[in-house]
């Protein structure tokens, strides 16, 4: 079936944001709610995107979104979510950072930090800091995915074995409701399970459209991190269970 032009429009606003919403949509392009039902079930229905409750996701669960897409996608909510991270991070620290547009976006509000040694397999994180003249940094080795600029593998998760940092900050791909972090990549599971595990204080970077994700690689649980910054509050149930885990919440402003 093809596309008219409100839906190639729906579709590239859905590629952008990672999520649409039918209230949005209908007022945008002057059109009924069930006018922009009706475009969003298409499609769904052609496989581009997965409908949700009020709108609909860009389609995931067994592939990533592309690096640039997702570098686009919630632009402000990780520049939040990565201020309020930098300000848990203090000077003359030691600090792991994994794969993710939004941790990426953490070390970019590290600039201004003064003797952090850095820890990466994210050769992006690694040019960022590149002019932070105060920063060491240390690259891990392993094979390099083009698609991202990540290093994985057994030589990077052996090298980070070598290592207990202050901090680790990870990303995650995807959300469960249980407060599972998800992936899609095994060999970045391991690295990332590696990293969590090595630090005094492991801390998550994550805007709450990962919960309307899915992936289907788990790497930990919300349990095992320390604290996890998002740019919106959790639903009323994984907030509980993060009480009971003793996992403190912090909601970007």
């Amino acid at each position: 079936m093809a596309m008219n032009i409100r839906q190639m429009e729906i579709l590239d606003l859905a590629r952008a944001t990672g999520r649409v919403a039918v209230e949005e949509l209908a007022e945008r392009f002057d059109v009924t709610l069930q006018t922009i039902r009706r475009d969003l079930g298409e499609l769904a229905d052609q496989g581009m995107l997965d409908r949700v409750h009020g709108g609909a996701v860009m389609r995931s669960g067994v592939s990533n979104i592309g690096y640039e897409e997702r570098r686009r996608m919630n632009e402000d909510a990780k520049a939040a979510i990565a201020r309020a991270c930098a300000a848990q991070i203090p000077d003359n620290s030691s600090i792991i950072i994994n794969l993710g547009t939004t941790t990426e976006a953490v070390a970019r509000e590290l600039l201004a930090h003064r003797n952090l040694t850095v820890i990466t397999n994210n050769m992006n994180v690694a040019n960022i800091l590149v002019a932070n003249e105060s920063c060491e940094i240390m690259v891990a080795g392993g094979a390099l995915r083009r698609t991202d600029g990540g290093l994985v593998g057994d030589l990077t998760t052996e090298f980070m074995a070598q290592f207990k940092p202050d901090y680790a900050i990870i990303g995650t791909s995807a959300l469960d409701a249980d407060g599972d972090l998800l992936d899609f990549d095994m060999a970045e599971v391991r690295v990332s399970r590696a990293i969590a595990g090595l630090a005094r204080r492991a801390y998550l970077v994550t805007d709450i459209s990962k919960l309307e994700r899915s992936a289907p690689v788990r790497i930990i649980s919300m349990q095992d991190l320390d604290t996890v910054f998002v740019d919106k509050p959790l639903p009323a149930p994984l907030t509980q269970k993060c009480a009971e885990w003793d996992t403190r919440v912090i909601v970007a402003d």
